[in-house]
């Protein structure tokens, strides 16, 4: 990881990238907003190419994925073809994927322009698109060479939108480091620190499992359910994630004795932090309609929904059984 754009640019003067052809891949609000910035920091980026994506989730299809692979190719691109993914997490997603497709793989750089991009999507080498409704269904392990944080982007975003990333700092602190996890819910500002903090927290746990068979499960607290959400209502990433994580701590207060101090300190801070969003009350129905989605996740073996839980902050339970019983009621907790 790299600090910011002025090591981007100095990295990129190296030898190793003197035969590269950069394509810059963005969506509408990156083009506009992060673009220039980018070019106008980074000399080798003056030349590039770039290809626009549709904003959001939308981009991550097989569709949008053979498109640009199709325009790459007609633009000679080789094996010294780069991918500049400039954007949220969506955009490195998609990237990503592509690059690991392309002639069997090309290198790509992550440059996050969201808080959420910046401690969640843009670490740890999972590429991947969206396919028969699921999120995230076919991809690859396959890192960038190259991720570039500079909080500059986070002047660009709105409250909401950083407050979509902090969802993921809070999970990322609640499972690894207990201090951070204090700090996130007490104060309002994020401190260039604490995301540079959460990133190391993120490298860290994905370099010792890169292929997220062990240790690396722990990141996936509260996203079991929190995917389920985002696709049957279409939340945002971060806002459905910190439910799936109300829902994740109800049930490891029931099931392994996490502290109520804890399940009441994390749903005081989401309530007043979500206070002026909309935030759905589930029926038996929506429930039912959300448990299929749930059954589909990556990390269930044997038809059984397992979730990471904690045992208290810091530690992480991975491959935990819950029935449905059990979920259905964690989430009819949720408005009381």
């Amino acid at each position: 990881m790299y600090g910011g754009l002025r090591a981007l640019r100095r990295e990129l003067e190296q030898e190793s990238w003197r035969n590269a052809k950069y394509t810059i891949l963005l969506d509408e609000n990156t083009f506009q907003h992060c673009l220039p910035l980018l070019i106008s920091s980074v000399e080798a980026l003056q030349e590039a190419e770039f290809i626009e994506v549709p904003v959001g989730e939308e981009c991550k299809s097989l569709e949008i994925a053979a498109q640009v692979w199709q325009t790459i190719m007609e633009g000679g691109a080789d094996r010294n073809a780069v991918i500049v993914n400039l954007g949220g997490g969506c955009v490195c997603d998609l990237g990503g994927f592509i690059a690991a497709g392309y002639k069997r793989g090309i290198r790509y750089i992550n440059v996050p322009t969201t808080l959420l991009s910046m401690v969640d999507a843009s670490i740890g080498g999972k590429t991947a698109i969206n396919f028969g409704g699921v999120k995230n269904s076919i991809g690859h392990f396959y890192p960038s060479v190259l991720t570039v944080i500079d909080p500059v982007f986070l002047e660009t975003l709105s409250p909401e939108q950083l407050l979509n990333g902090k969802v993921e700092m809070v999970k990322t602190a609640a499972v690894a480091q207990p201090t951070l996890f204090e700090q996130l819910i007490k104060e309002n500002d994020i401190r260039k620190q604490q995301i540079i903090d959460v990133a190391r927290i993120k490298n860290a746990v994905v370099r010792r499992d890169p292929e997220d068979h062990g240790i690396r499960k722990i990141l996936n607290f509260g996203h079991t359910f929190g995917h389920s959400i985002e696709a049957y209502l279409r939340l945002p990433h971060g806002i459905a994630v910190g439910i799936g994580m109300k829902i994740a701590m109800y049930l490891s207060v029931k099931k392994i004795g996490l502290s109520e101090e804890v399940y009441r300190a994390y749903s005081q801070w989401f309530s007043e932090s979500f206070s002026t969003l909309q935030i759905p009350t589930f029926t038996l129905k929506d429930i039912e309609q959300m448990l299929p989605l749930m059954h589909q996740d990556k990390k269930n073996s044997d038809g059984e929904v397992c979730c990471v839980l904690l045992q208290e902050l810091g530690a992480a339970m991975i491959d935990v059984e819950v029935s449905d019983n059990e979920i259905r009621g964690a989430i009819l907790h949720l408005g009381k």
